[in-house]
């Protein structure tokens, strides 16, 4: 049993780098971002024949749900399905807050101690971390042999990387997943395997 994930963090959003949007409603990609989105379709269209694409899920947040869509019309696929595993993590009480605004004890313990930590309201890294893991191997079990394309968020697709490499949470910020990047990891009975880490695909 052995399935490939094309795991792609949607495109930048109105917040990028000025709050925590989170499970926020109404967090669209921006004007930048939608182009970001047609560029990487085009891409992953281009490169069909080594980066196969059967078929699309992504978390049901507006931001994936946009940049799952340029692709799947990049490549002339299906709508992509919503998939609430994928969905951002749970930033409780931080949801929505500016990066500018954020500090103290509890924000410093998520950055240095992601293994154990907890967002105030919110999930552990490793709650996350098993959702879209969850997913990623229930998909490999029943679908033998296929490709799937991810779109998620940043600490998500760092979660199922830190799988396949056996990588301890703690450890997540020592490699970054920028938007509209794709990582890939193959995924079996026999365990997890990283191919590619934070690529830009783009045409």
């Amino acid at each position: 049993m052995t399935a490939t994930f094309l795991l792609i963090r949607h495109a930048a959003h109105i917040d990028l780098d000025q709050r925590l949007s989170g499970r926020r409603a109404g967090v669209p990609l921006s004007e930048a971002g939608r182009a970001q989105a047609a560029a990487l379709g085009r891409g992953l269209a281009a490169r069909r024949a080594d980066m196969p694409i059967e078929r699309i899920v992504c978390s049901p947040l507006d931001r994936t749900r946009e940049t799952a869509a340029a692709i799947a019309a990049a490549c002339g696929l299906p709508a992509p399905e919503p998939v609430d595993a994928l969905t951002e993590i749970d930033l409780g009480d931080w949801t929505g807050i500016a990066f500018a605004d954020l500090g103290g004890p509890a924000w410093q313990a998520w950055n240095d101690h992601r293994d154990t930590a907890r967002v105030p309201g919110g999930e552990t890294m490793a709650e996350a971390q098993a959702r879209i893991v969850g997913y990623i191997t229930t998909a490999a079990t029943q679908q033998d042999g296929a490709h799937i394309t991810l779109v998620s968020h940043s600490d998500m697709i760092r979660g199922a990387v830190a799988f396949a490499l056996g990588l301890p949470l703690d450890r997540l910020l020592r490699f970054d997943v920028g938007p509209a990047s794709v990582s890939r990891i193959v995924v079996g009975d026999w365990g997890a395997r990283l191919i590619s880490l934070n690529e830009q695909v783009a045409a």
